[in-house]
């Protein structure tokens, strides 16, 4: 494009970054190219290849036209020099901290980090032996006090999932150059319609891109973006290990992308109504989100992020039964887990993601019994809003 990517608008770069480009037929999308291998017109031109004068496909497990399309386009959107997409956010995460981290090491990780991203911090790193220190989330004082001589990577989301903290970028940034260690946000309740957190000095950003970025509930992807170097580096080892994304999914993720400024200004719109009129409400005890005044990383939320996301997080003046029936009573979302799609889903995180644990576990680390996570979609806000008013009068 002729203007600099950066000074172009969100929903114009979601929908022509990586895409300018004339194909087969002169045909507008993408197509899903579905192969596995691709062939070489001689000996001189696979030689070519091999020394780096010529860029095509090789073989599916290093590469896929669909998917590079994709892998541009999120990078454009997330300020970064590139981008590689997995098979899966856990496949993204887990595959990140394979590539980075080494035998003897260490590594930091906040509490409120996603509960699978944390059991493969604690069990299969610390297997490898990988020391991990688990430390408050939204506190970059508490993170430096855990830094080691032999820490080589600080991981955290932001804003983190349920309760919403939201990290300094700008202070972690500082952290991790002042001590020369890598810094990695997991971004996925932001997308990065609403922070960029390279823009503030940080090394590594990871998204679910099942959520926000894909947008429909209908597939798996996880992206990592970043500098160049760095994304080679992840490119090499997905080689080996394999999570690839296949190019149908890429494709959805292409086509979900294009609405993606359109969604998630609604996605905000909702998740900022919702959350003023539940803290407004007498059977809501406490409510988590980022753009209220009340959330404890408020300021910091408002000095870098240009929107809050759609998840609402809130614990009711109610039992366990209770917030159970009062979840049944919603007619508008799907109860399930996940997030980011068109539809609004709701969750009882006590039974849906701790439902193992035993109360008192889980009120160690904050998951009451009443708590809900709502992640709205795309609908009307004032039938959202309705919705959820009638859903409330179950608690009397």
């Amino acid at each position: 494009m002729a203007r600099d990517r950066l000074s172009l608008g969100a929903s114009t770069r979601a929908v022509h970054s990586g895409e300018r480009q004339r194909r087969l037929g002169d045909a507008v999308t993408v197509p899903v190219y579905q192969t596995s291998t691709y062939a070489f017109e001689s000996t001189q031109q696979l030689i070519d290849f091999k020394e780096g004068r010529i860029e095509k496909g090789e073989y599916g497990r290093y590469g896929n036209p669909t998917v590079r399309k994709a892998e541009q386009k999120i990078a454009e959107l997330d300020h970064a020099q590139d981008a590689i997409l997995w098979a899966s956010g856990m496949c993204a995460m887990t595959s990140l901290l394979l590539t980075i981290l080494q035998t003897g090491q260490h590594m930091i990780i906040t509490s409120d980090s996603y509960r699978r991203t944390q059991q493969f911090c604690s069990g299969m790193l610390r297997r490898f032996g990988i020391d991990v220190s688990v430390v408050p989330p939204g506190d970059p004082h508490a993170i430096e006090a855990a830094v080691y001589p032999n820490t080589r990577l600080i991981l955290t989301e932001s804003p983190t999932n349920p309760f919403l903290y939201v990290i300094d970028l700008e202070k972690l940034a500082e952290i991790g150059k002042r001590h020369r260690i890598r810094t990695v946000i997991d971004s996925t309740l932001a997308a990065p319609y609403n922070q960029n957190p390279l823009d503030f000095g940080i090394d590594l950003v990871m998204h679910s891109a099942t959520k926000y970025l894909a947008g429909h509930n209908d597939l798996l992807a996880g992206v990592v973006v970043g500098k160049a170097g760095m994304i080679d580096a992840l490119r090499e080892s997905q080689g080996i290990l394999g999570g690839i994304t296949d190019p149908n999914s890429a494709y959805l993720l292409l086509r979900g992308l294009k609405s993606f400024a359109l969604r998630m200004a609604q996605h905000n719109a909702n998740g900022a109504a919702l959350a003023a009129f539940l803290e407004s409400h007498p059977k809501v005890r406490r409510v988590y989100y980022p753009g209220l005044k009340s959330h404890p990383s408020h300021a910091v939320a408002r000095a870098q992020m240009r929107g809050f996301g759609g998840l609402v997080s809130f614990e009711l003046d109610a039992t366990m039964a209770q917030a159970g029936a009062f979840i049944d009573a919603l007619e508008l979302p799907y109860m399930a887990p996940s997030l980011g799609g068109v539809e609004s889903l709701v969750e009882q995180p006590a039974i849906v993601s701790y439902y193992e644990m035993a109360p008192e576990e889980r009120q160690k680390i904050g998951i009451s019994d009443s708590l809900v996570r709502y992640a709205a979609g795309i609908e009307d806000t004032d039938d959202l809003l309705t919705d959820v008013e009638q859903a409330l009068k179950v608690l009397g």
